[in-house]
């Protein structure tokens, strides 16, 4: 069962607020949870620009951020929308992710 995000509950600013270009850290694989597509299969390579579409966060972790990024596919068309974590994302292709306190 799939746990819902809740961005209602999310305190403060989100690292990447929604309309944030982001880029993927590194691979991002279809972990399962992402309908109609087969899992394990490439959503993101490493270094593909996405933009934030959504913050929210886990229902049970209240401090550990979700995003919704729609990854840019090679022809400039913007993908299905992709749950991420904070360290699966940065703001400048072959960045790291940003370490947290």
């Amino acid at each position: 069962m799939e746990t819902p995000i809740q961005p209602e509950a999310l305190s403060g600013e989100p690292t990447y607020p929604p309309g944030t270009i982001v880029f993927a850290v590194d691979d991002i694989h279809n972990d399962g949870s992402l309908p109609g597509v087969p899992e394990g299969e490439l959503l993101a390579a490493a270094g593909t620009r996405g933009v934030v579409v959504k913050v929210g966060h886990i229902e049970e972790v209240l401090d550990v951020e979700v995003f919704v990024v729609r990854f840019e596919a090679a022809d400039g068309v913007l993908g299905p929308p992709v749950g991420c974590f904070v360290e699966e994302i940065g703001r400048e292709a072959g960045a790291a992710a940003p370490v947290l306190s």
